[in-house]
Protein backbone atom coordinates (compact mmCIF):
# COMPACT_ATOMS: atom_id res chain seq x y z
CA UNK A 1 0.00 0.00 0.00
CA UNK A 2 1.32 3.37 -1.44
CA UNK A 3 2.07 6.32 1.17
CA UNK A 4 -0.76 8.90 0.24
CA UNK A 5 0.76 11.74 1.09
CA UNK A 6 3.89 11.40 -1.08
CA UNK A 7 1.17 11.46 -4.23
CA UNK A 8 -0.48 14.17 -6.33
CA UNK A 9 -2.05 12.00 -8.66
CA UNK A 10 -5.47 11.30 -7.58
CA UNK A 11 -6.67 7.29 -7.88
CA UNK A 12 -10.27 5.88 -7.76
CA UNK A 13 -9.30 2.85 -5.93
CA UNK A 14 -12.79 0.61 -6.13
CA UNK A 15 -14.11 -1.54 -8.84
CA UNK A 16 -17.26 -0.06 -9.32
CA UNK A 17 -17.55 0.90 -13.27
CA UNK A 18 -20.86 3.29 -12.96
CA UNK A 19 -20.53 6.50 -15.09
CA UNK A 20 -19.90 9.48 -12.79
CA UNK A 21 -23.01 11.64 -13.10
CA UNK A 22 -24.35 14.48 -11.02
CA UNK A 23 -27.55 15.70 -9.82
CA UNK A 24 -28.21 18.99 -8.12
CA UNK A 25 -31.22 20.17 -6.01
CA UNK A 26 -30.96 23.93 -5.21
CA UNK A 27 -33.88 25.08 -2.42
CA UNK A 28 -34.70 27.37 -0.58
CA UNK A 29 -38.24 28.17 1.97
CA UNK A 30 -40.10 28.94 -1.80
CA UNK A 31 -39.15 26.85 -4.47
CA UNK A 32 -36.85 23.96 -5.32
CA UNK A 33 -34.92 23.39 -8.69
CA UNK A 34 -33.35 20.50 -9.80
CA UNK A 35 -30.26 19.94 -12.03
CA UNK A 36 -28.82 16.64 -13.81
CA UNK A 37 -25.59 16.85 -15.40
CA UNK A 38 -22.35 14.28 -16.77
CA UNK A 39 -19.70 17.44 -16.13
CA UNK A 40 -19.97 19.44 -13.28
CA UNK A 41 -20.10 22.39 -15.62
CA UNK A 42 -23.40 21.33 -16.57
CA UNK A 43 -24.67 22.23 -13.32
CA UNK A 44 -22.46 24.90 -12.04
CA UNK A 45 -24.45 27.85 -13.27
CA UNK A 46 -27.43 26.56 -11.44
CA UNK A 47 -25.26 26.48 -7.74
CA UNK A 48 -27.19 29.45 -5.27
CA UNK A 49 -25.09 30.94 -2.43
CA UNK A 50 -28.75 31.79 -0.88
CA UNK A 51 -30.16 28.21 -1.15
CA UNK A 52 -29.21 25.07 0.12
CA UNK A 53 -27.18 23.33 -2.65
CA UNK A 54 -27.29 19.79 -2.63
CA UNK A 55 -25.03 18.10 -5.10
CA UNK A 56 -25.53 14.10 -5.31
CA UNK A 57 -22.03 12.32 -7.18
CA UNK A 58 -23.03 8.71 -8.38
CA UNK A 59 -20.37 6.76 -10.16
CA UNK A 60 -16.01 7.92 -8.93
CA UNK A 61 -14.71 6.93 -12.61
CA UNK A 62 -14.11 10.84 -13.39
CA UNK A 63 -11.81 11.78 -11.04
CA UNK A 64 -11.63 15.47 -12.76
CA UNK A 65 -15.25 16.14 -11.93
CA UNK A 66 -14.33 15.11 -8.21
CA UNK A 67 -11.71 17.02 -7.93
CA UNK A 68 -13.33 20.31 -9.80
CA UNK A 69 -16.36 19.95 -7.10
CA UNK A 70 -13.43 19.98 -4.82
CA UNK A 71 -11.50 22.84 -5.50
CA UNK A 72 -14.60 24.96 -5.79
CA UNK A 73 -15.68 24.59 -2.33
CA UNK A 74 -11.92 24.57 -0.92
CA UNK A 75 -12.16 20.68 -0.10
CA UNK A 76 -8.32 19.88 0.43
CA UNK A 77 -6.51 17.27 -1.55
CA UNK A 78 -6.54 14.34 1.49
CA UNK A 79 -10.38 14.78 1.55
CA UNK A 80 -10.44 13.94 -1.83
CA UNK A 81 -8.08 11.10 -1.26
CA UNK A 82 -10.25 9.86 1.18
CA UNK A 83 -13.73 9.70 -1.15
CA UNK A 84 -12.17 8.51 -3.79
CA UNK A 85 -10.60 5.31 -1.54
CA UNK A 86 -13.60 2.72 -0.95
CA UNK A 87 -11.57 1.04 1.67
CA UNK A 88 -11.29 3.97 3.63
CA UNK A 89 -12.15 3.41 7.37
CA UNK A 90 -15.28 4.96 8.88
CA UNK A 91 -14.47 8.35 10.31
CA UNK A 92 -16.02 12.30 10.63
CA UNK A 93 -14.03 15.25 10.73
CA UNK A 94 -14.76 18.72 11.47
CA UNK A 95 -12.74 21.51 9.50
CA UNK A 96 -13.29 24.99 9.66
CA UNK A 97 -15.93 25.51 6.93
CA UNK A 98 -17.29 21.93 6.59
CA UNK A 99 -17.90 18.77 8.16
CA UNK A 100 -16.24 15.25 6.22
CA UNK A 101 -18.15 12.00 6.82
CA UNK A 102 -17.04 8.92 5.23
CA UNK A 103 -19.67 6.02 5.93
CA UNK A 104 -20.33 2.81 4.52
CA UNK A 105 -23.61 1.53 2.76
CA UNK A 106 -24.99 -2.42 2.68
CA UNK A 107 -27.26 -4.16 0.48
CA UNK A 108 -28.45 -7.77 1.18
CA UNK A 109 -28.06 -10.48 -1.53
CA UNK A 110 -30.25 -13.53 -2.36
CA UNK A 111 -27.02 -15.44 -1.84
CA UNK A 112 -26.85 -14.26 1.86
CA UNK A 113 -23.61 -11.57 0.93
CA UNK A 114 -23.53 -7.84 1.87
CA UNK A 115 -22.31 -5.72 -0.81
CA UNK A 116 -20.49 -2.68 0.46
CA UNK A 117 -20.06 0.54 -0.93
CA UNK A 118 -18.73 4.24 0.38
CA UNK A 119 -20.68 6.93 0.67
CA UNK A 120 -19.05 10.08 1.76
CA UNK A 121 -20.99 13.48 2.66
CA UNK A 122 -19.66 17.15 2.91
CA UNK A 123 -21.91 19.69 4.67
CA UNK A 124 -21.03 23.03 4.22
CA UNK A 125 -22.57 26.42 5.16
CA UNK A 126 -25.13 26.08 2.37
CA UNK A 127 -24.52 22.93 0.58
CA UNK A 128 -24.31 19.43 1.37
CA UNK A 129 -22.45 17.19 -1.15
CA UNK A 130 -22.87 13.35 -1.20
CA UNK A 131 -20.39 11.01 -3.22
CA UNK A 132 -21.21 7.33 -3.87
CA UNK A 133 -20.02 4.21 -6.27
CA UNK A 134 -23.12 3.78 -7.55
CA UNK A 135 -26.16 4.57 -8.15
CA UNK A 136 -28.84 3.54 -5.05
CA UNK A 137 -32.47 4.86 -3.86
CA UNK A 138 -31.04 5.19 -0.14
CA UNK A 139 -32.19 9.10 -0.78
CA UNK A 140 -34.77 9.41 -2.86
CA UNK A 141 -37.65 9.70 0.34
CA UNK A 142 -35.26 12.87 1.09
CA UNK A 143 -35.70 14.12 -2.95
CA UNK A 144 -39.12 13.75 -2.10
CA UNK A 145 -39.44 15.22 1.18
CA UNK A 146 -37.80 18.62 -0.29
CA UNK A 147 -40.17 18.64 -3.11
CA UNK A 148 -43.01 18.54 -1.03
CA UNK A 149 -41.58 20.59 1.98
CA UNK A 150 -42.25 17.73 4.44
CA UNK A 151 -41.86 19.22 8.15
CA UNK A 152 -41.05 22.57 6.37
CA UNK A 153 -37.78 20.93 5.33
CA UNK A 154 -36.86 23.95 2.75
CA UNK A 155 -37.10 26.02 5.03
CA UNK A 156 -33.78 24.79 7.50
CA UNK A 157 -30.00 24.74 7.15
CA UNK A 158 -27.69 22.54 5.84
CA UNK A 159 -26.99 20.71 8.90
CA UNK A 160 -30.73 19.09 8.98
CA UNK A 161 -30.38 18.27 5.83
CA UNK A 162 -27.60 16.77 6.72
CA UNK A 163 -29.56 14.60 9.81
CA UNK A 164 -32.38 13.48 8.13
CA UNK A 165 -29.24 11.85 5.39
CA UNK A 166 -27.76 10.32 8.51
CA UNK A 167 -30.93 9.01 9.89
CA UNK A 168 -31.42 7.16 6.68
CA UNK A 169 -27.84 5.67 6.68
CA UNK A 170 -28.62 4.72 10.33
CA UNK A 171 -31.39 2.95 8.41
CA UNK A 172 -29.77 0.87 6.20
CA UNK A 173 -27.65 -0.34 8.95
CA UNK A 174 -30.49 -1.21 11.51
CA UNK A 175 -31.89 -3.16 8.65
CA UNK A 176 -28.95 -4.64 7.96
CA UNK A 177 -28.19 -5.91 11.79
CA UNK A 178 -31.49 -6.71 12.35
CA UNK A 179 -31.93 -8.81 9.49
CA UNK A 180 -28.00 -10.43 10.90
CA UNK A 181 -29.69 -10.51 14.12
CA UNK A 182 -33.04 -12.44 12.85
CA UNK A 183 -30.92 -14.64 11.34
CA UNK A 184 -28.76 -16.00 14.30
CA UNK A 185 -32.09 -15.98 16.26
CA UNK A 186 -33.74 -18.78 13.76
CA UNK A 187 -29.99 -20.70 13.93
CA UNK A 188 -29.77 -20.98 17.33
CA UNK A 189 -33.58 -22.63 17.68
CA UNK A 190 -32.08 -25.11 15.15
CA UNK A 191 -29.25 -25.97 16.98
CA UNK A 192 -31.23 -26.53 19.77
CA UNK A 193 -32.24 -29.88 18.15
CA UNK A 194 -29.83 -32.90 17.84
CA UNK A 195 -31.52 -33.25 14.32
CA UNK A 196 -30.33 -29.51 13.04
CA UNK A 197 -29.23 -29.04 9.83
CA UNK A 198 -25.43 -29.94 8.84
CA UNK A 199 -24.56 -26.87 6.87
CA UNK A 200 -25.67 -24.74 10.26
CA UNK A 201 -21.99 -24.30 10.47
CA UNK A 202 -21.72 -22.72 7.09
CA UNK A 203 -24.27 -20.39 8.18
CA UNK A 204 -22.63 -19.35 10.76
CA UNK A 205 -19.61 -18.22 9.70
CA UNK A 206 -21.50 -16.45 6.66
CA UNK A 207 -23.83 -14.52 9.74
CA UNK A 208 -20.26 -14.04 11.06
CA UNK A 209 -18.71 -12.14 8.17
CA UNK A 210 -21.65 -9.93 7.91
CA UNK A 211 -21.48 -9.15 11.33
CA UNK A 212 -18.09 -8.02 11.55
CA UNK A 213 -18.45 -6.23 8.26
CA UNK A 214 -20.94 -3.68 9.80
CA UNK A 215 -19.42 -3.88 13.13
CA UNK A 216 -15.74 -2.31 11.32
CA UNK A 217 -18.74 0.51 9.34
CA UNK A 218 -20.22 1.20 12.63
CA UNK A 219 -18.21 0.97 15.44
CA UNK A 220 -15.96 4.12 14.94
CA UNK A 221 -19.21 6.09 15.03
CA UNK A 222 -19.29 5.96 18.97
CA UNK A 223 -16.77 8.05 19.61
CA UNK A 224 -16.68 10.36 16.39
CA UNK A 225 -20.20 10.58 16.53
CA UNK A 226 -20.18 11.99 20.27
CA UNK A 227 -17.60 14.84 19.61
CA UNK A 228 -19.75 15.55 16.73
CA UNK A 229 -22.49 16.70 18.71
CA UNK A 230 -20.38 17.52 21.48
CA UNK A 231 -18.52 19.92 19.44
CA UNK A 232 -19.04 23.61 18.88
CA UNK A 233 -18.99 24.10 15.47
CA UNK A 234 -21.11 26.91 13.52
CA UNK A 235 -22.12 24.69 11.36
CA UNK A 236 -24.54 22.80 13.45
CA UNK A 237 -26.89 24.91 15.13
CA UNK A 238 -28.68 24.84 18.48
CA UNK A 239 -32.26 24.51 17.01
CA UNK A 240 -30.90 21.72 14.88
CA UNK A 241 -28.81 19.61 17.95
CA UNK A 242 -32.26 17.73 18.62
CA UNK A 243 -32.33 16.38 14.63
CA UNK A 244 -28.83 14.69 15.15
CA UNK A 245 -29.65 13.31 18.96
CA UNK A 246 -32.32 11.77 17.16
CA UNK A 247 -29.79 9.95 14.96
CA UNK A 248 -27.59 9.29 17.99
CA UNK A 249 -30.12 7.22 19.37
CA UNK A 250 -30.99 5.20 16.62
CA UNK A 251 -26.74 4.69 16.38
CA UNK A 252 -27.45 3.47 19.89
CA UNK A 253 -29.76 0.90 18.67
CA UNK A 254 -27.63 -0.44 16.27
CA UNK A 255 -24.61 -0.16 18.29
CA UNK A 256 -26.78 -2.45 21.14
CA UNK A 257 -27.61 -5.20 18.11
CA UNK A 258 -24.26 -5.37 17.39
CA UNK A 259 -23.15 -6.28 20.52
CA UNK A 260 -26.12 -8.44 21.23
CA UNK A 261 -24.75 -10.50 17.79
CA UNK A 262 -21.72 -10.93 19.12
CA UNK A 263 -23.12 -12.47 22.49
CA UNK A 264 -25.20 -14.43 20.31
CA UNK A 265 -22.26 -15.51 17.72
CA UNK A 266 -20.25 -16.63 20.76
CA UNK A 267 -22.95 -19.01 22.34
CA UNK A 268 -23.88 -20.10 19.08
CA UNK A 269 -20.39 -21.50 18.45
CA UNK A 270 -20.45 -23.20 21.71
CA UNK A 271 -23.79 -24.45 20.82
CA UNK A 272 -22.72 -25.80 17.47
CA UNK A 273 -19.84 -27.40 19.62
CA UNK A 274 -22.33 -29.19 21.78
CA UNK A 275 -24.50 -30.25 19.37
CA UNK A 276 -22.16 -31.83 17.24
CA UNK A 277 -20.70 -33.60 20.14
CA UNK A 278 -24.44 -34.53 20.77
CA UNK A 279 -25.09 -36.04 17.99
CA UNK A 280 -22.07 -38.13 18.09
CA UNK A 281 -22.21 -39.06 21.74
CA UNK A 282 -26.00 -40.37 20.10
CA UNK A 283 -24.66 -42.33 16.80
CA UNK A 284 -22.00 -44.26 18.77
CA UNK A 285 -24.33 -44.91 21.42
CA UNK A 286 -26.88 -46.75 19.18
CA UNK A 287 -23.66 -48.26 17.38
CA UNK A 288 -23.22 -49.64 21.05
CA UNK A 289 -26.77 -50.77 21.07
CA UNK A 290 -26.02 -52.71 18.14
CA UNK A 291 -22.53 -54.22 18.89
CA UNK A 292 -24.27 -55.40 22.33
CA UNK A 293 -27.03 -57.00 21.01
CA UNK A 294 -24.87 -59.25 18.37
CA UNK A 295 -22.36 -59.82 21.16
CA UNK A 296 -24.28 -62.87 22.40
CA UNK A 297 -25.12 -63.99 18.48
CA UNK A 298 -21.08 -63.90 17.82
CA UNK A 299 -20.73 -65.72 20.77
CA UNK A 300 -23.27 -68.63 19.98
CA UNK A 301 -22.06 -68.84 16.33
CA UNK A 302 -18.36 -69.45 17.50
CA UNK A 303 -19.37 -71.87 20.09
CA UNK A 304 -21.64 -73.72 17.18
CA UNK A 305 -18.39 -73.28 14.66
CA UNK A 306 -15.67 -75.25 16.60
CA UNK A 307 -14.43 -78.10 14.89
CA UNK A 308 -15.18 -80.31 17.30
CA UNK A 309 -15.57 -84.12 16.80
CA UNK A 310 -18.27 -84.98 18.69
CA UNK A 311 -21.14 -82.12 18.91
CA UNK A 312 -24.58 -83.75 19.33
CA UNK A 313 -26.45 -80.68 17.93
CA UNK A 314 -24.62 -81.00 14.95
CA UNK A 315 -26.55 -84.77 14.39
CA UNK A 316 -29.71 -83.50 15.23
CA UNK A 317 -32.44 -83.40 12.48
CA UNK A 318 -33.68 -79.95 14.29
CA UNK A 319 -30.73 -78.26 15.24
CA UNK A 320 -30.29 -75.87 12.19
CA UNK A 321 -34.05 -74.47 12.91
CA UNK A 322 -33.46 -74.53 17.09
CA UNK A 323 -30.54 -72.73 16.72
CA UNK A 324 -31.89 -70.02 14.52
CA UNK A 325 -34.50 -69.39 16.80
CA UNK A 326 -31.93 -69.37 19.82
CA UNK A 327 -30.34 -65.91 17.80
CA UNK A 328 -33.85 -64.33 17.07
CA UNK A 329 -35.05 -64.77 20.71
CA UNK A 330 -31.82 -63.79 22.34
CA UNK A 331 -31.74 -60.44 20.00
CA UNK A 332 -34.87 -59.93 20.70
CA UNK A 333 -34.28 -59.85 24.38
CA UNK A 334 -31.48 -57.85 24.32
CA UNK A 335 -33.70 -55.07 22.15
CA UNK A 336 -36.22 -55.61 24.31
CA UNK A 337 -33.69 -54.74 26.95
CA UNK A 338 -31.95 -51.72 25.31
CA UNK A 339 -35.93 -50.17 24.45
CA UNK A 340 -37.44 -50.93 28.32
CA UNK A 341 -34.21 -48.54 29.43
CA UNK A 342 -34.25 -45.87 26.39
CA UNK A 343 -31.37 -46.35 25.56
CA UNK A 344 -32.19 -46.63 22.05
Amino acid sequence: MKNNLLSEKLTYTGVSTTPTHLHLCSYNESEVNEFSGFNFSDIRGNIQNDRINWIQVNGMQNIDIIREIGDYYNINFLTIQDILNPHHPTKIEEHENHHVLVLKLFQAEKNNQLIKQQLSIIQGKNFILTFLENDGSLFDDVITAIQNNILKIRSKESDYLLSVLLNDVMANYRNIITAVEESLEEMESRLLTITSATDIGINIQTSRRQYMRVKRAVLPLKEQFSRLLLSDSKLLHKSNRAYFYDVNDHLQFVLQTIEICRETLSSLVDLYISNNDLRMNDIMKRLTVVSTIFIPLTFLVGVWGMNFKIMPELDWKYGYLTAWLIMIIVGFIGYWFFKKKKWY
